[in-house]
């Protein structure tokens, strides 16, 4: 992807973030007894879809995006998880969760043209 593209793919790029870390804690929400019952992230997950939908229908994603935002959502989904398991160890270890989000985040920033090196200008000699 080049910098024009990630500029306007960004919106679709931090939904799905959202949606994976929305999504995650709803799983946990209802699923683990070690959370305490809330309405906020199951609402929180709704919306993220809906506008992540509605943000699909108003312009198609180019070319790379979709891989890219179900990266992100993984990224969400582990980095909360890895969250939630170092505020409550009982839950388990963090290690898994938190290496598999890093991994996906560096393969999104290598995708999305982050960590390429920046061309250094050339000194024209006289």
């Amino acid at each position: 992807m080049d910098k024009q593209q990630v500029k306007s793919e960004r919106k679709t790029l931090v939904l799905s973030l959202l949606a994976g870390v929305c999504g995650y804690a709803t799983w946990s929400v209802l699923t683990s007894s070690s959370v305490a019952f809330s309405i906020f992230p199951v609402l929180a997950f709704v919306l993220a879809v809906y506008c992540l939908y509605q943000e699909y229908l108003r312009k198609p994603m180019t070319e790379g995006t979709p891989a890219i935002a179900t990266a992100c959502f993984f990224v969400g989904a582990f980095g909360y998880s890895a969250f939630l398991r170092a505020a409550m160890p009982e839950m388990g270890s963090n290690f898994l969760p938190l290496m598999i989000a890093l991994a996906l985040l560096f393969w999104v920033s290598y995708k999305m043209g982050i960590m390429n090196k920046k061309a250094k200008p050339e000194v024209e000699a006289k």
